[in-house]
């Protein structure tokens, strides 16, 4: 019975083909693309870095009662083709612009970004401020992060990042392709394995109540090797991605929502490096000051606190989202009006 278990666990893990959805071809990739609904302005979902289009299917699809919304994989990442990672925002964002017309989805868009995902919504935002009606943005990576942060935590993570390049398994798997060890070989490294139980079941947690056939997929797909390979290598430009920020211009007059977590869950303790919880208070006390000072600094900006964790917020408070989305939605109709 264990073996059957594993060998059905495998073949999830290395199914190339999504559960729903479809493709649209950008540049000679194709990209993987999940629509619902109806109406305008359309809706688009932004993942965070170690997350696909699909993990926001539970607010994705309650967006579509509200109007057209559509989730997608970037290139290189989920069941989009691969690219060489990590890219700049001006390719990312230039590729969301050309995949939209591709599916003839008219702008301008209301773009929900969620972490890394927030820094391309806003990116796309000062790009092309006239395509961009609104933007809600889940905890999401900002250029002035280490400004708003204590100085023993930031010191504590610039001198463990020399070391390594992420907890999340990165030196392992650094190490592991280097040295062109095989598939077989890696799996049985104590680290990977740990790491991988570990995200399962934190993925199994969140996902109790998706639909049948896509969460299983979505949970085996998260612990393989390539995805969670993939999930180190987009965000390691980080600090190229900030100094891009920096230079592309202000940001436009539209609708602004940022929902800040405030708890520590489960994702954010696997990928510790030793800090203490009082230390970690105090990011999250920092966070909130660092997203403050950007909803000022646009007219119609505004911070809500939610309580949960940075990777779990959508999926423990789908209905925070869906009601910071219609706010944002009636906003952008009243202007409209």
């Amino acid at each position: 019975m264990q073996r059957k278990q594993s060998a059905g666990r495998a073949k999830r893990a290395t199914d190339s083909t999504p559960p729903l959805g479809r493709y649209y071809e950008v540049a000679g990739r194709r990209l993987f693309v999940h629509r619902s609904g109806s109406g305008n302005p359309p809706v688009v979902f932004l993942a965070g870095a170690g997350t696909v289009g699909l993990d926001y299917l539970n607010v994705q699809e309650k967006a579509a009662e509200l109007s057209t919304s559509l989730l997608y994989d970037r290139a290189g990442t989920g069941w989009s083709d691969p690219v060489g990672l990590p890219r700049t925002l001006t390719q990312v964002t230039d590729e969301l612009r050309e995949l939209l017309r591709a599916a003839s989805v008219p702008a301008p868009y209301v773009l929900i970004g969620h972490s890394l995902g927030g820094l391309y919504a806003r990116n796309y935002a000062q790009r092309f401020p006239g395509e961009v009606a609104a933007l809600l943005l889940l905890d999401p990576a900002h250029e002035d992060w280490d400004a708003y942060m204590p100085r023993e935590l930031t010191e504590m993570r610039e001198g463990w990042s020399k070391k390594q390049l992420s907890r999340l398994m990165n030196l392992a798997l650094a190490g592991a392709f280097r040295f062109a060890l095989g598939r077989a070989l890696l799996i049985r490294l104590p680290v990977i394995r740990h790491y991988r139980e570990l995200y399962r079941t934190l993925f199994a947690q969140e996902m109790t109540d998706w639909p049948e056939g896509i969460g299983e997929v979505l949970i085996e797909r998260h612990v393989s090797l390539d995805w969670l390979w993939v999930g180190v290598q987009e965000s390691k430009n980080v600090d190229q991605l900030y100094d891009e920020a920096r230079h592309a211009g202000p940001m436009p007059d539209v609708p602004l929502i940022i929902l800040c977590s405030m708890g520590i869950d489960g994702f954010k303790e696997a990928v510790s490096v030793g800090e203490s919880e009082s230390l970690l208070r105090e990011e999250i006390e920092g966070k909130r000051r660092l997203y403050t000072a950007l909803a000022e600094s646009v007219p119609r900006g505004e911070v809500r606190l939610v309580d949960s964790g940075h990777v779990t917020m959508h999926f423990r408070h789908p209905e925070v989202v869906l009601e910071a989305l219609q706010d944002v939605l009636q906003r952008t109709a009243a202007v409209a009006g």
